[in-house]
């Protein structure tokens, strides 16, 4: 595995934790020496494998360890947080509006409340997963426009 495949990889790890997300990946990415493109891509990556993940085993576990006391507290902060975040926007505009909550590279947004959201309105899976796929793979292209953009003024100074 070379060099650039390994850094790849930890851009793709970064890109799969709740806070940074591809946000935090792509930047990472770059600073690193991959390529925006290659950076886009590892982070795109990794914050799409996260989704499928809490589509399919979330309602699962949910459902599970609701019974847990320290769970079911974690998770109905964790669901108020959600629906106050997005609820409004979601429930308007249904799968365009989780593709629109997902895509706009803002703190809190991203993959993870994307799906946390789309579990807790019960959305389909079959309209939740396109909408935020789609909406990981914009907000991956204007991170990282944004990223090269800043990486290509600060080689100027």
């Amino acid at each position: 595995m070379t060099g650039k495949h390994l850094t790849g990889l930890w851009v793709a790890l970064v890109s799969m934790a709740p806070v940074g997300e591809l946000r935090g990946g792509v930047p990472l990415g770059i600073a690193l020496g991959l390529s925006p493109l290659e950076a886009v891509f590892w982070a795109t990556l990794g914050n799409l494998l996260v989704v499928f993940l809490l589509l399919w085993l979330l309602p699962w576990a949910v459902e599970r360890l609701s019974g847990w006391g320290l769970f079911r507290r974690g998770w109905e902060v964790l669901e108020r947080r959600v629906r106050l975040k997005g609820e409004g926007q979601v429930q308007k505009l249904g799968a365009l509006g989780l593709f629109l909550f997902v895509a706009v590279p803002l703190p809190g947004t991203g993959a993870w409340s994307g799906s946390v959201l789309a579990v807790v309105l019960g959305i389909k899976k079959r309209y939740a997963l396109p909408a935020i796929l789609l909406g990981v793979g914009a907000a991956g292209v204007l991170v990282g426009l944004a990223s090269a953009g800043v990486a290509a003024g600060l080689k100027k100074l």
